[in-house]
């Protein structure tokens, strides 16, 4: 049973995919080699110890949810699965997680083993945490990658986790960036119109469940740690904060809590994001005085490397995402959907494909432009490639093909103006308005309906001729 970080490290290490790395620097190593670890075929999860300036224990866990078994494992679905596995079980699960959310309140407990060490208001010191600077042109160190940011609405009492990205601008302040329009944005702006401090707590440490819950899109006034409870089985364990009174993690490594006060802010950033760029810039952010520092003994920070994709949060991403939008299209009526695949190397957001086996004239063209559009999907999209059912949508160099063989550029691509853009787009940044639009194209890259069973055969191995040679030669074959 995994019930904390602890738990998680130690199922992974029992399966031989976990490398324990002593020695490497706070400043751009730790980020540099999780940023390397992850662009190899089998990324194992790294565990940072002895960290330069800091006492051998206080470690720091990254590259957590970036294959398909450490996924599968974390959302209690069972390791050995494939990119495509992963996707189909999870498409059954996020209606009938939220569904049980609201039979899982976290349970309150008076204390947990984040209470080992307690500091308070002018003990506080989160420079003791080993914070990495992830990239060489971060304009700090960010204890916040991999966290869950908690706030509450001062009006119903729903309780909001979300992942924000939080640097440390003093020994007891952090800037924490929440884009508008942001579950913990809404929060924080009730409070402030009530001319109130808004109450906030942040999570460093936790089982990576959280982490990726805090990273997706869950239903409105779904709280995740109702929703981590409905996913674990059971519920998750809690301590009232004494500064806040908000529900925190009591099997944690490390909690601060405090206060946002209307018209605190500080300068933050740039950050290197998940896209891929220093698109955030630099600018003033809201400020959490943390009043309260809960941490067990040999704390461990939650890390996630922000890069050039593949990067830690970009497959967790893509399989969540793939499976919602594969049953958001079916809910809006398309027929004849066979695969879903947001790509990672899009940031799980701007590049998708949907594979379908064709039923009627038109079928591509309404499956890019449902998919394009359906929630999971619309936001900061750019690319919807639609492929025929004979095309793996995880398989980017058989997509392409399948562009450059059956996608005449004049035909086949039509063009969305006026969609949902981000923030954190790097070409909104660079040429966008004020207001975040953005353009996108659906690219339809299956057989034309009507030449379809004229159209020229694969030239391909047969399934069965695959099989047999794949069992006479496995030697061979291996990997």
């Amino acid at each position: 049973m995994i019930r904390d970080l602890r738990d998680w490290i130690a199922a992974v290490e029992a399966r031989g995919d976990l490398c324990r790395v002593d020695g490497a620097h706070w400043d751009l190593e730790v980020g540099g080699l999780t940023e390397l670890n992850n662009r190899r075929r089998r990324p194992p999860a790294l565990l940072f110890d002895r960290i330069p300036d800091y006492p051998a224990g206080h470690r720091v866990l990254t590259s957590s949810v970036v294959t398909p078994s450490r996924l599968g494992l974390t959302l209690r679905l069972g390791a050995g699965l494939t990119d495509r596995d992963l996707v189909q079980r999870v498409r059954a699960k996020p209606a009938e997680w939220a569904a049980a959310a609201k039979g899982f309140d976290p349970r309150v407990v008076a204390d947990g083993p984040v209470h080992a060490r307690i500091r308070r208001g002018p003990d506080v010191d989160l420079t003791a945490l080993p914070a990495p600077r992830w990239h060489e042109g971060d304009g700090g160190r960010y204890l916040g990658t991999a966290c869950l940011v908690l706030t509450r609405d001062p009006e119903t009492g729903w309780v909001n986790g979300g992942s924000y990205r939080a640097m440390i601008a003093g020994p007891a302040a952090l800037t924490v960036f929440i884009l508008p329009g942001k579950h913990g944005r809404m929060h924080l702006e009730k409070w402030w119109a009530m001319g109130r401090p808004a109450p906030m707590a942040i999570s460093l440490g936790h089982d990576p469940l959280l982490a990726v819950l805090a990273g997706i899109e869950i239903p409105h006034e779904v709280s995740e740690l109702n929703y981590a409870g409905a996913v674990m089985g059971e519920p998750l364990e809690v301590f009232e904060g004494e500064i806040t009174g908000l529900p925190l993690p009591a099997a944690a490594e490390v909690v601060a809590e405090g206060f946002c006060h209307p018209g605190d802010v500080r300068p933050e950033g740039p950050f290197g994001e998940y896209l891929g760029y220093f698109s955030g810039g630099k600018g003033p952010q809201t400020v959490l005085t943390v009043e309260a520092l809960y941490q067990r003994d040999d704390p461990i920070l939650l890390g996630a490397k922000m890069s050039r994709p593949p990067n830690d949060i970009s497959y967790f991403s893509a399989v969540i995402r793939s499976a919602l939008a594969f049953n958001q299209l079916e809910a809006a009526g398309v027929p004849g959907v066979t695969g879903v695949w947001n790509h990672p190397l899009g940031g799980a957001r701007k590049f998708l494909v949907v594979a379908i086996k064709q039923l009627y004239p038109g079928h591509a063209r309404q499956a890019g432009v449902v998919a394009g559009q359906c929630r999971a999907a619309a936001q900061a999209g750019r690319f919807v490639i639609v492929v025929d059912d004979d095309i793996d949508p995880t398989d980017l160099e058989a997509v392409m093909w399948a562009v450059v063989t059956r996608a005449d550029p004049e035909r086949d691509i039509e063009i969305l103006r006026r969609a949902w853009g981000s923030q954190a787009d790097p070409l909104h940044a660079t040429f966008g308005s004020p207001v975040p639009f953005n353009t996108r194209a659906i690219i339809d890259a299956t057989r034309p309906y009507e030449h379809r069973d004229a159209f020229p055969l694969v030239a391909e191995l047969s399934p069965d001729l695959r099989a047999r040679l794949q069992a006479r030669f496995a030697t061979l074959l291996a990997d």
